[in-house]
C-alpha cells in the first residue's frame, strides 16, 4: 500500500513496484494537485489524473494497480481501505512535504502538523488493528537532525555521560513546522514499535531531484510531476528550470548550506530494499537516504557547467534568505546501511544534468517564471491567512 501515490516520490515508487511484481494500491486523497490550485502553481511536466495515469499502465503492462481516494486522516476511510486490500506492508509518502507551505500562515503550519502527525497515528493505529504483522516504511527527512556540529549518525547514537553509556535517539534540530512534523511521527512510530510490537523503517530521506524513472518514462501519461517553483520545488530541479528559462540561479544568502541529496531512481530502489529485508517485530530501524553531499554553491556551479555545454550562460545571484538556518557549517552525515542492502546509487553526473537541463528546456514555455522567487518568509509567518493575488 502505497499512502502517497499520486505524488511526486509515491508515484514514482508504486509504478516502480508495480514492475518489480508487486500487487499495490495508492491510498491518497489527491490535495497535492489541490495544493497546485490554491497556490497558483502547476508542474513543469504536465501530468495526468490519477485514473487516467493507472489506466495507461494497465495498458501498457496488464498490471493492475488499486486505487483508493480519501484521506488518512479520517480512520474510517482508512480502516476500509486496510481490510479491503490486507498490506503486508505500507509505504507512506501520505504527508504535507513542504517546509516552505509549513510556515506560509498560521492556518498551513497548523495543517502541515495535523496532516502529518495525526494521519501517521492512524495509520500506526490501523496496523495494530487490522494487519500487526504490516511493515511500515515511513518517509522521514534528513531534516529531523538540522545541521550539529558533530557527525550525523542513522538514528541513533551512543553517548557516554558521567561514566555510563548508553544508545540513544540521534538528537534532532527541526527548521520548520515541515521539519518539526516528522520529528513527532519518528517519536510516535519508535514508541509504538517499542509498546505493540509494530515493524517499522524510517526513511530520513536528502533532497530528491530528478523526474524520470524507467517506468515514468515509458509513456506521456506517466511522466512524473517536477516543481520548480519556491515552495515545492527541490534545489537541483529549481536551479535546472531557472537556467533553461534564462533565470538567474537563486542562491539563499551564502550558499554553504550543505544536505545530502539523491536521484529519484534511488528513491523507488530504497523503498524497495527495505520492503525486501523488514524490521523484525518491535524494531525500529532508521536509515539515511541519500547518496551524495552537496552544498548550494556546489549545485549552482554543476549547473552552469552543464548549461555552457548546452550553450545556455548561466548567472547566479545570492538572495536574501527566506529560511531562518546555518549558512555555512559543519555536515557530515552517514549514510552506509541502505548501500549494505544493496542500493546501487545513480551519483549526480554530467549525463543525468543534461537530461535535466533538457527536460526544463523541452518544457520551458510552460513554466511561471512568477513563481521562481522565494515568497515565503520565515521569520514574517503570521496569523492571517495569506492568499495568492493572481
Amino acid at each position: 500500500m502505497v499512502i502517497g501515490g499520486d505524488g511526486y516520490c509515491g508515484w514514482a515508487t508504486s509504478l516502480h513496484l508495480s514492475n518489480k511484481n508487486y500487487e499495490v494500491a495508492i491510498v491518497d486523497n489527491l490535495v497535492r494537485r489541490h495544493f497546485d490550485h490554491q497556490l497558483g502553481l502547476d508542474s513543469l511536466t504536465p501530468i495526468s489524473s490519477i485514473h487516467d495515469r493507472i489506466r495507461r499502465w494497465r495498458s501498457l503492462t496488464q498490471k493492475d494497480i488499486n486505487l483508493y481516494i480519501g484521506d488518512v486522516c479520517d480512520f474510517e476511510f482508512l480502516s476500509e481501505a486496510f481490510t479491503s486490500f490486507k498490506p503486508d506492508a505500507v509505504v507512506h509518502f501520505g504527508e504535507q512535504r513542504s517546509a516552505p507551505y509549513s510556515m506560509i500562515d498560521r492556518s498551513r503550519a497548523v495543517y502541515t502538523q495535523q496532516n502529518n502527525v495525526l494521519g501517521t497515528l492512524n495509520v500506526l493505529f490501523a496496523i495494530k488493528e487490522f494487519s500487526e504483522d504490516c511493515h511500515l516504511v515511513k518517509l522521514g527527512t534528513m531534516g529531523e537532525y538540522g545541521t550539529p556540529n558533530i557527525d550525523i549518525e542513522e538514528g541513533y547514537i551512543t553517548i557516554t555521560h558521567n561514566g555510563r553509556t548508553d544508545t540513544l535517539p540521534y538528537p534532532k534540530q527541526a527548521s520548520s513546522f515541515y521539519h518539526l512534523s516528522k520529528v513527532h511521527d519518528s517519536n510516535n512510530i519508535a514508541f509504538t514499535c517499542k509498546a505493540w510490537g509494530i515493524r517499522a523503517t524510517d526513511l530520513n530521506q536528502g533532497v530528491v531531484y530528478g523526474v524520470r524513472t524507467d517506468e515514468t518514462e515509458m509513456h506521456e501519461e506517466l511522466y512524473n510531476r517536477f516543481d520548480y517553483d519556491g515552495v515545492f520545488g527541490t534545489a537541483l530541479n529549481r536551479f535546472c528550470v531557472q537556467a533553461a528559462v534564462g533565470h538567474p540561479l537563486t542562491v539563499y544568502g551564502k550558499g554553504g548550506q550543505t544536505r545530502g541529496y539523491l536521484d529519484i531512481r534511488d528513491t523507488v530502489q530504497c523503498v524497495e530494499l527495505a520492503i525486501a529485508n523488514p524490521a523484525k517485530r518491535g524494531e525500529f530501524r532508521v536509515f539515511n537516504q541519500f547518496t551524495e553531499q552537496f552544498s548550494v554553491n556546489q549545485l549552482a556551479s554543476l549547473v552552469t557547467k552543464a548549461g555552457e555545454k548546452l550553450g545556455i550562460e548561466v548567472q547566479t545571484i545570492s538572495v536574501p534568505n527566506p529560511r531562518v538556518e546555518a549558512e555555512e557549517h559543519y555536515y557530515n552525515a552517514k549514510h552506509t546501511k541502505l548501500i549494505e542492502l544493496g542500493l546501487e546509487p545513480h551519483l549526480l553526473s554530467d549525463s543525468l544534468l543534461d537530461s535535466l537541463l533538457n527536460v526544463a528546456v523541452q518544457f520551458k514555455d510552460r513554466v511561471d517564471t512568477k513563481q521562481i522567487m522565494p515568497s515565503v518568509s520565515w521569520r514574517k509567518i503570521g496569523a492571517k491567512p495569506k492568499t495568492v493575488s493572481a
